[in-house]
């Protein structure tokens, strides 16, 4: 795997240690005690959780959020010996989620001034920073918004590290009614708790998606549609197993459309289905999926930013990205990319402002589905420096001066709010599709893009290396690099 990790944004939270007690009759030896730890606890498939929830009492643990419906406990203990005596009839599984919880792929945030986003124009189409935003042309957003802008029956929830609430782009698109927090598994609806903190990753994904067209700011590819801000991103930076679960079971019991995922639920590059510990996360991450994909959700995700073959997984240098790495050597197809690799779920790679693939999108045949702007900003250097404005730019949110504002970023993070802007699109134009056949419809209006020949390298002179960042597409009209092609606004609403 190449060792491009992702940004840590900051260090794992400190953990809490329990403290023994004395009883009546004389000092008894103290019950022995650990971290304050999150698990996730499950019952077989199809069964409720009221035998695994007995167990978990037995055990010394609190169950602090319950989702019958696919079988899942979020469990919290300081019993150093929970998952040995959690085990027994009506629990199938368990997992500790700690050290599990993986740094949200950021980049640097480059911010425009306000005057140039206070340009107001009489061209709704052309906002104030619509020249710079290279990647709605690219994806024919000026001819898309002609026929169809978006509906306010569409929700798309932005499953991130919270969506700035008083944005003057924003603050018209949220549905504050089907906003929370997800954060340790359960939910908080008070809007302070799922307004960003710490990252403003999520303000500037939900400006892809539905920025308002006000004469203020940027221009969103679904203006029309809501979004739900759905925060499952830690103030330290981490996304941990129960709050994805918790964001993807809120998505299907509010009547979400659709989902966008920029971010991976596990610290290695790769979550092992065949791996004891890793086992669990994946069942309980995959039930919650399937569950939303039934109750009608579409779920988008972005491939990743460590240009690797997906469809070809050897070895893993660089995980867990929130400790030291460790090796891990002759992996197989058992190991996943989540949730981007999960069944049912829209992989989305990304692409610069010539359309080729950015030298930092992972990819692979069969495993990529569609491609979208993510930006690429060393292209025009051939890597030896950063041109920011070849970024995405999107709205922002200053968490140390808590304004708001504009600015450029770029990675899958980026690409995949692009193809969930298009599938909202389609959603609004063509009402009533199932997960199954709006995926299919992305897929058939994307532009098919080719393999390039030989070994693809946009960056030789980047100071990692001249072949740091080699990549090989195979595959014809549908290909490793980009899927189906590129997705198309006004091919889904036309």
């Amino acid at each position: 795997m190449k060792n491009l990790r992702r940004k840590t944004l900051a260090a794992a939270s400190a953990v809490t240690l329990g403290v023994g007690l004395a009883v009546a009759g004389g000092l008894a030896p103290a019950a022995a005690t650990g971290p304050d730890t999150t698990f996730l606890v499950l019952a077989p498939q199809g069964a409720t959780t009221d035998k695994a929830a007995a167990r978990v009492a037995s055990a010394n643990g609190t169950v602090v959020a319950t989702y019958d419906q696919i079988g899942v406990l979020v469990v919290r203990s300081t019993n150093p010996d929970f998952v040995t005596d959690v085990a027994g009839t009506g629990v199938e599984s368990v997992a500790s989620t700690a050290g599990l919880g993986t740094a949200l792929e950021d980049s640097e945030t480059v911010e425009v001034s306000a005057a140039e986003a206070a340009n107001i124009t009489a061209d709704p189409t052309k906002e104030p920073l619509y020249g710079q935003q290279w990647d709605m042309p690219m994806i024919g957003l000026p001819q898309a918004h002609a026929v169809n802008a978006g509906n306010s029956g569409v929700v798309v929830g932005v499953l991130d590290s919270g969506i700035s609430s008083s944005h003057p782009d924003l603050a018209t698109q949220i549905a504050k009614d089907k906003s929370t927090s997800c954060l340790g598994g359960t939910v908080d609806t008070a809007e302070a708790a799922w307004n960003p903190t710490t990252s403003d990753h999520g303000t500037h994904v939900a400006g892809t998606i539905a920025a308002a067209v006000n004469g203020v700011g940027v221009a969103g590819i679904a203006p029309g549609v809501k979004l739900a801000a759905v925060k499952v991103v830690n103030d330290d930076g981490y996304i941990f197993p129960e709050a994805a679960v918790c964001g993807f079971m809120w998505a299907a019991e509010h009547g979400f459309q659709l989902t966008n995922n920029s971010y991976y639920i596990d610290p290695w590059e790769l979550n092992c289905r065949n791996d004891a510990r890793q086992r669990p996360v994946w069942q309980a991450v995959q039930r919650a999926i399937r569950y939303s994909s039934n109750k009608g959700v579409l779920n988008v995700a972005s491939a990743g930013n460590s240009n690797y073959d997906l469809a070809h997984k050897l070895d893993d240098f660089g995980s867990p990205n929130n400790g030291t790495p460790e090796e891990r050597e002759n992996l197989t197809n058992a190991c996943l990319d989540l949730p981007a690799e999960a069944p049912g779920v829209v992989t989305v790679s990304a692409v610069g402002p010539t359309g080729a693939k950015s030298y930092y999108s992972s990819y692979g045949q069969g495993v990529i589905d569609v491609t979208a702007p993510g930006g690429d900003t060393r292209f025009r250097t051939q890597g030896v420096r950063s041109t920011l404005t070849d970024g995405i730019l999107s709205t922002t949110f200053n968490t140390a001066t808590k304004t708001n504002g504009y600015g450029y970023k770029q990675g899958t993070s980026m690409s995949g709010p692009h193809a969930a802007g298009v599938a909202a699109l389609a959603a609004s134009a063509h009402p009533g599709m199932s997960p199954g056949e709006l995926a299919a419809f992305l897929e058939s209006t994307s532009v098919a893009q080719s393999c390039p020949a030989g070994v693809y390298n946009p960056v030789p002179l980047i100071p990692t290396g001249p072949h740091a960042y080699d990549a090989t597409c195979s595959g014809g009209e549908r290909n490793g690099f980009y899927g189906a092609g590129m997705v198309n606004a006004y091919n889904v609403v036309k």
